[in-house]
């Protein structure tokens, strides 16, 4: 039995390449759709407490945000000397808060939600305050704790 050259014909070419080419399409459009789907698993942190900042990197009447576990968490060091530490999302829509300055606490941009020195709600949208934490100063760290 004589085996036979495999032709390929103008035909069967184009349609190998326009299979090829979908597939490729369909990759393309796919792997992004499938990674957005199922978010890849974060490491949470289990240390109760960070070294947020050291003694004078932070002025007066002034936030710095940082991550906490993978969350963001807001250092206000206040007009008054003293250090105080939230979540930094917002309970009304989960948007990141920023400390302003110029009104002297804690502000969310997403909805012009308002929160005091405390965590508190004192305008806007947001259903509830903010979560605190302990903050303390140990020799030229501050160092942020989460509640138990």
């Amino acid at each position: 039995m004589v085996r036979q050259p495999l032709r390929v014909t103008r035909r069967s070419l184009a349609d190998l390449l326009l299979a090829a080419g979908l597939a490729g399409l369909a990759g393309t459009v796919l792997y992004p759709l499938v990674r957005y789907l199922i978010p890849p698993k974060v490491k949470e942190v289990t240390a109760g407490s960070i070294v947020a900042a050291k003694v004078g990197d932070l002025p007066p009447n002034s936030g710095k945000i940082l991550l906490f576990g993978g969350k963001p968490a807001i250092l206000v060091h206040t007009s008054q000397g003293t250090y105080k530490a939230f979540t930094a999302v917002c309970t009304h829509l989960a948007c990141t808060v920023q400390y302003r300055p110029d009104f002297g606490h804690i502000w969310c941009a997403c909805h012009d939600g308002h929160f005091d020195l405390n965590g508190q709600v004192i305008g806007g949208p947001p259903p509830r305050p903010l979560a605190e934490f302990t903050v303390t100063v140990k020799g030229t760290e501050i160092v942020v704790t989460r509640p138990a």
